[in-house]
């Protein structure tokens, strides 16, 4: 299918053939018939894209000091990567389209195959097929057209300004900026009776506006704004005014305050400059309101992702309500959409459409631009790129299919198995297909797709790497193992016991093997460490700190069916390369955490102490409340009068008795390249799994138990009978 989509980082934009996006459980995927271009962010989007690297820090200082944090704990090297690899995603540009349903997830009620919809945020973009969340769509009224529904997006935006205005019966309003959001809440507004007085800097707009309903009106910089509006008040002043305009100028921040009246209210809409004017707004004693959005629920990811609505007494107008109102005053008459559309184009054309945005070569005047879509295509899932480069055939080559590409996956898997000649990357499956399309592209993949299983039913695919979410991570493995494919996972390996028991007996009567993504032990540092720990006899004391960052609370991470929190999630890691160190298994640990108000998250801040069957011990300090100034990780291992110190796995120091030596590495180094040789390796050579599925379970098998520990406030046995027979 095709998709608009923006490189941020060469400015190019492009038309992709990419998948069609999966079906989600509370969600919907629509056949688009039309999308609304919206003129004022998508030109700022792709102004901003076309900016140099230089001109992108000049607009985003608030990164800049974030890029300078990272340079001092992970090295330029790596934050130049981090930085090109962000820059480099495929960005999907448009927020508001309609279509007809194709697909009902098994969470969704009152909406079935072949209803039309209206569509709004990020997944309602510029695509052929969209996948939509149950509380970003809504049906569309039986007298209201697609066409006309496709402006749904921007209607509520302009809903939900008129909302925050606060407005009562009789109040005179002013709309400053008259382009297309300005347009919808002149109509709103006429739409509730509420009297409009219209201002903007442009002649033809102000004509415009007076086509949709506008019955008073001035130029800014050409009338005297302060006497007509005085004239439309009598003289008291309106009692709102709506900031529309998108501009640079702080003019229509001290136009509002001018004519507004004492205690008048000031709701901004448009991105505008926020120089407040205090002496006017102070000595009216204006109210300034920032309208977000199209709103309540909007970047509330419990609403929009997880599709729990608000309870109606509490919020009565929430983005989704928002939206169906506008579109119930289109369906009885109150407001008219078809005078603001000057444009259509089909998808295919869609760049015309861009550059009449961007450039306007012919000086055409324009409002309500649209993409056009053939409403009887047909779509598959899977692409055929036959990207591969062509080469002889080759013997001890091992084919690999990515599931998942996002950001670990795109920065540390692929360009790591790119360096080992024995993988052949033949595919990639993700959720996003113009993700996926930009990945393979990158890496001479044979297809994409957007289905997982179509990379689990080739046969030519040895080794599966699953990349997703973490409340996948089981169930594919398992789908994987029972194809008898060689599986890399990435941590964690499962979210509870239920899940962990299936997957061991997956891999139990598989043909493949299940190597999780435990990179550390790798690390050239940690094999420098292991060797020279190996002679001697007494226990280790580890001290691993960790200094994680703090990440919000409404993250997938810390949801607990999605992402199981950051003890399962990444502790894991630790936990493992503990193992490895001491050489031993764990048999009983004990956490504790500190107690704290949000937005300090408790499971993020725990001191956790395991103590291991060879009589070693290790403590493990795990926080989410350190500067980003500091590195990561800082690992001490104390045996013998010996001591190595490793910082963030780009040095170390190791002294034995009265003597010391330096150890360092070119850059930072987390074996992530080593797992993947070792790996490839052991499945051309026919050996086992290069860790034990005994030390991947019992890994994973510890986190359950700190969570356990934690809440008992008590030490608890680790007992790998739990979950297998030895």
């Amino acid at each position: 299918m095709k998709q608009v989509i923006q490189n941020l980082r060469t400015g190019k934009l492009k038309i992709e053939e990419v998948p069609m996006p999966n079906l989600r459980d509370n969600g919907i995927t629509v056949k688009n018939h039309y999308s609304l271009v919206s003129v004022g962010t998508e030109k700022a989007i792709i102004e901003f894209a076309q900016q140099s690297l230089a001109g992108k820090a000049k607009k985003r200082p608030d990164l800049v000091k974030e890029v300078l944090n990272k340079i001092k704990t992970d090295g330029i090297l790596t934050t130049y990567k981090t930085i090109l690899f962000r820059l480099d995603t495929p960005l999907p540009l448009g927020y508001s389209c309609a279509g007809e349903i194709i697909e009902v997830g098994k969470k969704v009620d009152g909406l079935n195959k072949d209803n039309l919809v209206a569509c709004g945020g990020d997944c309602a973009s510029h695509s052929e097929v969209v996948s939509v969340l149950i509380n970003l769509c809504v049906k569309i009224p039986e007298n209201v057209t697609p066409k006309e529904a496709s402006f749904v997006t921007l209607g509520a935006i302009a809903m939900q300004g008129v909302r925050i205005a606060k407005l009562t019966p009789g109040e005179k309003v002013a709309v400053i900026g008259l382009g297309l959001i300005g347009q919808l809440t002149v109509q709103i507004l006429n739409a509730y009776g509420f009297p409009v007085f219209g201002l903007d800097v442009s002649q033809k707009q102000l004509k415009n506006a007076t086509g949709i309903g506008l019955k008073h009106g001035s130029v800014i910089g050409e009338d005297d704004i302060e006497k007509f509006a005085n004239f439309f008040t009598n003289g008291i002043g309106v009692d709102a005014a709506i900031i529309t305009a998108a501009t640079k100028s702080n003019e229509p921040i001290e136009i509002a305050g001018k004519i507004c009246r004492d205690k008048g209210k000031v709701s901004v809409v448009g991105d505008v400059n926020l120089n407040i004017p205090r002496r006017i707004y102070y000595k009216k004693e204006l109210d300034l309101c920032i309208s977000r959005s199209y709103g309540p629920g909007r970047y509330d990811p419990s609403y929009e992702e997880e599709g729990i609505d608000y309870p109606i007494g509490y919020a009565r107008w929430t983005e989704k309500r928002n939206m169906e109102e506008f579109l119930r005053l289109i369906s009885v008459g109150r407001i008219d959409v078809k005078p603001m559309i000057s444009h259509i184009f089909k998808i295919e054309d869609a760049l015309k459409a861009y550059e009449l945005i961007l450039k306007n070569p012919n000086n055409e005047e324009f409002t309500g631009v649209l993409l056009e879509y053939d409403s009887a295509k047909e779509y598959k899932p899977a692409v055929v790129l036959d990207l591969a480069k062509k080469e002889k055939a080759k013997k001890n080559i091992i084919y690999a299919g990515l599931i998942g590409a996002g950001n670990f996956a795109t920065n540390i898997i692929l360009p790591n198995l790119k360096k080992i000649k024995e993988i052949n990357i033949k595919a990639i499956a993700d959720a996003k297909g113009e993700r996926a399309k930009n990945v393979a592209t990158k890496y001479h993949c044979k297809y994409i797709t957007s289905d997982y299983m179509d990379i689990l039913n080739d046969e030519k695919i040895d080794l599966v790497i699953i990349a997703t979410r973490h409340n996948l991570h089981a169930k594919i493995a398992i789908e994987s193992l029972k194809k008898d494919k060689n599986v890399h996972l990435e941590k964690p390996m499962a979210l509870n016991i239920k899940q962990l028991k299936e997957v061991i007996e997956s891999e139990k009567i598989s043909k493949g093997r299940l190597m999780l993504g435990f990179n550390r032990r790798f690390a050239p540092l940690i094999i420098d460490a292991k060797k020279q720990f190996s002679k001697i006899n007494t226990p280790l004391m580890i001290y691993y700190r960790i200094n994680a960052g703090y990440i919000p609370k409404e993250s997938w991470i810390h949801d607990k069916d999605e992402g199981g929190g950051r003890i399962i999630g990444e502790v894991c890691h630790f936990i493992d390369l503990l193992q490895f160190l001491t050489n031993s298994t764990p048999e009983r640990v004990y956490a504790t955490k500190i107690s704290a108000q949000e937005p300090v998250i408790e499971n993020d801040n725990v001191e956790i102490t395991i103590d291991f069957s060879n009589g070693s011990r290790g403590i493990i300090l795990y926080t989410s409340l350190g500067s980003k100034a500091v590195a990561k990780e800082y690992l001490e291992i104390f045996a013998d009068e010996n001591v190595m110190i490793i910082d963030n796995f780009k040095s170390g120091k190791f002294y034995k008795k009265n003597k010391s030596k330096k150890l360092r590495v070119s850059s930072q180094d987390k074996g992530h390249r080593q797992e993947f040789e070792t790996f490839t390796h052991a499945i051309l050579n026919g050996d086992p799994s290069p860790i034990s599925m005994k030390e991947q379970i019992i890994s994973t098998l510890t986190t359950y138990r700190i969570l356990e520990s934690i809440e008992k406030k008590e030490p608890v046995e680790i007992n790998l009978a739990e979950v297998i027979k030895e």
